[in-house]
């Protein structure tokens, strides 16, 4: 694929159809991508076509444009174009381009995050089950994908009574002298102390694969005669335990198992549009299992037809995600013949891409659809209650219209140690959490528990990057409305840091909690006006108290992540010449890096790779 050249200095004083009228005269009869660029090089549409002279000519002449597509083409100040092999090459190229660009003229997935998977780690010899989100960097077997954590986390709790495979680290793992608590409530069977032979682990871990592979009949099957031949040979322990693993396998099936024998691999699709809104849910059907669903909400216009969002929406879906099989919806994409081609040939095989008229498979469609209506509903009467509560923030607060951007701040410490500053973000659509950031606290200079000088810090890292961003041209994250967690005190601290930065045009609340942090009995500070409280029964008092409280729990889960690493840190790793193999031998004579600390001199020069100096530093750095 090529890029045309950047236009001339005589093409840029050209705009809006007579730009795009004089860069469709050059344009090949050819495949490829083009973008509208606004000012600023804002990218404003990009769109795909079989022919690029075809395509944008049309814009030119204005055929078929609604008002917004017209709009757009007046806003356009320069294109770009990228030719293509073929058509379904430049379907691929768009979709990653719009992902990547997120133009604000086309159908956007929002809320895209990778999904969480089971894999089974086949780089030990005894292997590991745990779960997994992102890449597949780890080599093993991938199961997957699940609707949600809590979906993962449930079935990872099962196959662990079931299959009692290891969850635990290869660090933990190789310093284990003893079986830990999972062995004793019966999830584990303990390889890293031999309690159970790894040829005899191995089988296990097959079973668990099998499992998920949607051969649960059959697993069961065996596991039930394996239970009556104990029971016959009178080993009731043993039948009791698995009879215990048959009863949580028959759990996780009845949980999951839906249709089997008609959906073996399958995504499931169903739109439903209504007022300018749009929902699509979709449904994970893996090895004859239905392992969850979700809810999504592109952003959409009210002139995009239903062929038009579930194209945008299973392209962008799929930009970076494996394609099953068999794609499920109950709307056709616009152009799903090229889609299936495009989706086939990025896949490596043949992707079928159907819309179901009888049957099972009609079935699951309808429920999905149902599902996505409900949702949408649920959405739409959500936003006109937030549409009040934000009109009423307005009027609490003396601004001048509802905010479309709150920033709430919170810090938390114990004792000085382990400082995180919490930042989270809130508007029209409820809380914004791939906008949420936490701080580090770095300062060096600050009284441990000085939490004036902590609130001073975030804001100013915080409200020094918005700068550089509106010198740039991007205003998108500037807030209307900066609440803090504080009084008089950190309401001054902050002012003094945004009047710094010049910014002291944004909207800035304390919110001071009541006596003995009695809910409802909340003081705001507002520079210029008298503290005060709201109505105790008020849903805007109720709201602004769960913007406040969603800031405490996001604050406190980054203060508890840093906390438990810093615990996690092993004193080994600050000795120097101790590298991950000395600290792996180490651990393995003495058990553990306590033991390590009470060890003589002699003793450490007894493990492989430990000289007679590093012995001595060791044992010197316990006795600090």
């Amino acid at each position: 694929m090529t890029d045309d050249a950047v236009p001339s200095s005589a093409e840029t004083a050209l705009s809006g159809a007579a730009l795009i009228a004089d860069h469709a005269r050059r344009l090949p009869d050819s495949p490829g991508v083009y973008r509208m660029i606004g000012d600023d090089g804002e990218v404003l549409y990009v769109g795909k076509a079989r022919s690029l002279k075809k395509r944008v000519v049309q814009y030119a002449q204005g055929r078929f444009h609604t008002n917004r597509i017209a709009h757009m083409v007046d806003l356009t100040r320069a294109m770009e174009f990228a030719q293509t092999r073929t058509e379904a090459d430049a379907l691929l190229l768009e979709i990653n381009l719009i992902k990547t660009m997120k133009p604000r003229f086309n159908v956007l997935l929002r809320d895209d995050k990778s999904f969480p998977e089971i894999v089974i780690r086949r780089e030990h010899p005894a292997a590991q089950l745990r779960k997994h989100r992102g890449a597949h960097t780890i080599k093993g077997d991938y199961f997957g994908p699940f609707a949600s954590a809590g979906a993962v986390n449930r079935t990872l709790n099962t196959l662990q009574k079931a299959f009692l495979l290891r969850s635990c680290s290869d660090s933990v793992y190789e310093s284990r002298t003893r079986p830990c608590m999972l062995h004793q409530i019966r999830r584990c069977a303990a390889p890293c102390t031999g309690l159970i032979a790894l040829d005899d682990y191995g089988k296990l871990v097959e079973e668990a694969e099998a499992f998920l592979r949607g051969k649960s009949r059959a697993v069961m099957g065996r596991m039930s005669q394996e239970m009556q031949a104990a029971s016959d040979d009178l080993e009731f322990e043993r039948a009791a335990r698995l009879r215990d693993r048959i009863r949580a396998l028959s759990a996780v099936a009845a949980e999951t198992q839906v249709n089997p024998e008609s959906v073996e691999e399958a995504d499931v699709f169903a739109l439903h549009a209504e007022g300018g809104q749009a929902c699509v849910q979709v449904f994970f059907f893996r090895a004859g299992q239905n392992w969850g669903n979700r809810a999504y909400f592109p952003r959409v216009d009210k002139a995009d037809t239903d062929a038009e969002v579930m194209s945008a929406f299973i392209g962008q879906f799929y930009d970076d995600k494996p394609i099953p099989r068999q794609v499920l919806v109950n709307v056709l994409p616009h152009e799903h013949e090229l889609f299936t081609e495009a989706f086939s040939m990025k896949a490596g095989r043949k992707v079928e891409i159907a819309r179901p008229q009888r049957g099972e498979k009609k079935g699951l469609v309808d429920q999905a659809a149902l599902n996505a209506r409900e949702a949408l509903g649920r959405k739409m009467a959500e936003g006109s209650a937030q549409s009040k509560l934000l009109a009423g923030v307005a009027e609490a607060f003396g601004l001048e219209a509802p905010p479309e951007r709150i920033e709430v701040y919170d810090n938390s410490h114990i004792m000085g140690t382990n400082a995180i500053g919490g930042m989270v973000v809130a508007g029209p659509e409820g809380f914004e959490k791939n906008q949420y950031r936490k701080f580090n606290i770095k300062g060096t200079e600050l009284t441990p528990g000085d939490d004036y000088g902590m609130m001073k810090e975030v804001l100013r890292r915080r409200f020094s990057r918005l700068v550089k961003e509106e010198e740039s041209g991007d205003d998108s994250a500037r807030p209307d409305l900066v609440l803090i967690d504080g009084g008089q005190g950190q309401l001054d601290a902050v002012l003094e840091v945004m009047a710094d930065l010049g910014v002291d045009d944004i909207a800035v609340v304390g919110v001071a909690k009541g006596p003995d942090r009695d809910a409802g009995l909340e003081r705001f500070f507002i520079p210029g006006r008298t503290p005060f409280m709201l109505e105790p029964k008020s849903p805007v008092l109720y709201y602004l108290q769960r913007l406040r409280d969603e800031a405490h729990r996001f604050a406190i889960g980054a203060h508890r992540t840093r906390r438990t690493m810093e615990m996690k840190r092993n004193p080994l790793d600050e000795i120097e010449g101790v590298g991950p193999g000395r600290k792996k031998a180490l651990l393995h004579a003495f058990g553990s890096a306590r033991e390590v600390g009470k060890a003589t001199v002699e003793d450490l020069m007894k493990v492989d790779g430990v000289s007679a100096a590093l012995a001595e530093r060791i044992h010197a750095h316990f006795r600090k």
